[in-house]
């Protein structure tokens, strides 16, 4: 999205009750990756169930600027790669958008070639600090030559001419940092490892694994893990089928158990353990959400979700649990807004460096449409309201985040008035589908 354009606000109503079957776009999170890995390869990858929202697109744009060869047929992505170790400096800046994982990953993966790369976004990822990716890769030689205040957009790399492999102990749960540095591994002599404290999504080590490269991940008896790779290996072109996003399938999936009378089928949802916290939260809360025809696809299971109006209770979430649902807390608030009781969430210090301060958005938006809520510096405690009474009318503003105005629309179908959101136009970056989806199941979004 042009961060320029004009702002296209959209309003939701109350809805009678949604039904049918769905599918939603591929996940975000592996159809960067499969962009990445398979402009990386060496030889054919091709992908089915890709997410073709704006942020993925960005990635396989970077890919192309750096020797790739990508091109789409009969619903198909067709990559030919460069070979791991062959990336092509970019004659110009690689515009990410608002794609922060893109962004991240890239980093990683040219941070240990001896070339200058220029890395720029729009205005909300200009605003995301870069410098926890940053840190371990100054480690392995790379130089920022030039970068805006705080380590931020745009700013510009330079790789050594031999990178250095590290041992490096992520400070934060951040699947990002891990994956920025298993990247940065590839083309660096030896064994790398990453010592990853608190686990989160897995999908680098084990798509790193299924290309090919020489990768084991070790468990210690304090549930530490040790992800070792060794640089300068061969990575083949691989054939890849994208299971559906869960963080796209949260808005219809909260939609259904939040509007009266309900039934709704999700299907072919990832159903990795580490991107399931917010299906098992909404469990916990008493939502009635049916797991049917589990299988695996591609070394990842995946499942159909049938999910029914449900009369929900308040929980206090895990703080552990976060780096399973982190970009769910936005629309678990909405879904709290309607439970019986109190959800206290905790354990949120990486919403303050999302798209937006997450945190802070929610809360805010909260607010404007009648909810009950208290946010701490990492934590947000919502008190509901079942049915909706007395809330909606307010207007959020989204501050360029798809997130959070895809949860606020899945309020306004519920709420006792309509919610406003400030600005439409970027949720094309990650679920381009959201409006004629939502619309297909009975939503009243205008």
């Amino acid at each position: 999205m042009n961060s320029l354009a004009s702002p296209s606000p959209a309003t939701a109503s109350r809805s009678e009750t949604l039904s049918g079957s769905v599918r939603v776009p591929g996940d975000k999170s592996i159809s960067h990756r499969s962009f990445m890995f398979g402009g990386l390869a060496a030889g054919e990858t091709r992908i089915t169930g890709l997410l073709e929202g704006e942020d993925v697109l960005r990635t396989g744009e970077a890919m192309k600027a750096m020797g790739a060869r990508i091109e789409k047929a009969d619903g198909e992505w067709i990559i030919q790669g460069v070979g791991n170790g062959c990336l092509l400096e970019p004659v110009a800046p690689l515009d990410f958008g608002n794609a922060g994982t893109g962004a991240r990953l890239t980093m990683g993966l040219v941070g240990t070639y001896d070339m200058a790369t220029t890395f720029v976004g729009d205005a909300s990822l200009s605003k995301r600090p870069m410098g926890r990716v940053l840190d371990p890769l100054r480690e392995m030689g790379m130089q920022v030559v030039s970068a805006a205040d705080g380590g931020r957009l745009p700013l510009t790399l330079r790789g050594p001419k031999r990178a250095a492999p590290i041992s490096y102990r992520v400070p934060m749960a951040s699947a990002q940092v891990k994956s920025a540095v298993l990247l940065a591994a590839l083309n660096t002599p030896g064994i790398t490892t990453v010592i990853e404290p608190i686990m989160t999504r897995d999908h680098t080590e084990k798509m790193l694994a299924g290309f090919g490269a020489e990768l084991e991940v070790e468990t210690d008896a304090e549930g530490v893990r040790h992800i070792r790779i060794q640089g300068e290996g061969r990575l083949s072109g691989q054939t890849i089928a994208v299971p559906g996003d869960p963080s796209s399938a949260a808005f219809p999936l909260v939609a259904a158990l939040i509007v009266p009378g309900s039934d709704v089928t999700i299907e072919n949802v990832l159903m990795n353990p580490t991107r399931t916290g917010l299906i098992d939260t909404l469990m916990e809360m008493g939502g009635n959400i049916e797991v049917i025809n589990r299988r695996d696809a591609g070394g990842e299971e995946v499942a159909d979700l049938r999910v029914r109006h449900s009369d929900l209770s308040g929980v206090t979430v895990p703080p552990a649990r976060a780096p399973f649902m982190i970009d769910e807390y936005p629309v678990l608030a909405v879904a709290a807004s309607f439970a019986q009781g109190e959800t206290v969430m905790d354990g949120l210090d990486e919403l303050r460096v999302k798209e937006s301060d997450r945190l802070a958005a929610v809360a805010r938006g909260l607010e404007a449409n009648g909810v009950d809520c208290t946010e701490g510096e990492a934590s947000l405690t919502v008190r509901g309201r079942p049915g909706g009474k007395g809330l909606g009318g307010g207007t959020v503003e989204t501050h360029l985040d798809h997130r959070i105005a895809m949860s606020f629309l899945v309020m306004g179908l519920a709420a006792e008035k309509p919610v406003t959101v400030d600005d439409r136009g970027m949720v094309a970056t990650s679920f381009p589908e959201f409006f004629d989806l939502m619309a297909g199941l009975g939503a009243q979004i205008d």
